[in-house]
């Protein structure tokens, strides 16, 4: 158990400091946005990274760098392009006509709805950021969706933490040595908690998350009180929570 003399906030900006640096980008997937300069390229590599973004990391990210290695003119040009022949490519419950099914979607909304940035340009002036864009992929995934499209873009109406689409989110508003700050039509101070099992489990170890279950409520409840810490950046604190949580398991 994390156990500490210092304050709660004293110890938590401690920790942040300690774990947002440079080094952390190479062991997560926050490193496929970082390779690209064009905003388009930065948001679609983050936005699929995102999506990929469970069960063992250097999983995840070894099927990230085959998929990237697929698009070597960029993911936007590839979106773009609208031609996904991904030859029996997969992710564990994400099969391949589940991956196609986002990369049309994708294609779509870059084609005709003016990208992921204006996707959720249009999420944050309805009460539901979450469950507009997810309807938006909903209505756009066609025939082809299986199940693992849906575990890709889970339903917020479930009630779920929706951990991977504000760690996306995350990275797209923050800006900092980790996080890009691409997008500036939301603030940092409106993002939530990307709650996993690390962030869960060392909140409830500090004393600050009281729900057992990893849920929305859960989420809003952690997210809550970090803006009591720091009312216009909560979730920085998701580097000291996350860090001390995979580094002490």
């Amino acid at each position: 158990m994390l156990k500490t003399d210092l304050d709660i906030k004293t110890l938590m900006d401690e920790l942040a400091l300690r774990y947002e640096t440079e080094e952390f980008i190479k062991d997560d997937p926050v490193q496929f946005p970082h390779h690209y300069k064009k905003a388009e390229d930065v948001e679609i590599a983050g936005f699929i990274a995102s999506i990929f973004a469970y069960g063992n990391r250097k999983a995840f990210i070894g099927k990230l760098n085959q998929l990237f290695a697929m698009m070597p003119d960029g993911p936007y040009q590839y979106i773009m392009a609208g031609k996904f022949e991904l030859n029996g490519f997969n992710y564990r419950f994400m099969k391949e006509e589940d991956i196609v099914a986002v990369l049309e979607a994708l294609h779509r909304l870059y084609l005709e709805d003016g990208g992921l940035a204006g996707l959720f340009s249009r999420a944050v002036q309805t009460e539901d950021l979450m469950q507009y864009v997810t309807d938006y992929f909903y209505e756009n995934a066609g025939e082809k969706a299986g199940d693992g499209f849906y575990f890709a873009i889970p339903n917020p109406a479930k009630g779920g933490a929706m951990k991977r689409m504000w760690m996306y989110l995350r990275w797209m508003v923050r800006k900092s040595v980790v996080d890009l700050g691409v997008w500036k039509f939301m603030s940092p101070a409106d993002l939530r908690i990307p709650m996993d099992v690390h962030v869960a489990r060392i909140s409830r170890e500090l004393g600050i998350l009281k729900r057992n279950a990893n849920d929305k409520k859960s989420v809003e409840e952690l997210t809550a009180f970090l803006r009591t810490l720091d009312p216009q950046d909560p979730i920085k604190y998701d580097f000291a929570l996350f860090g001390y949580g995979v580094n002490n398991k």
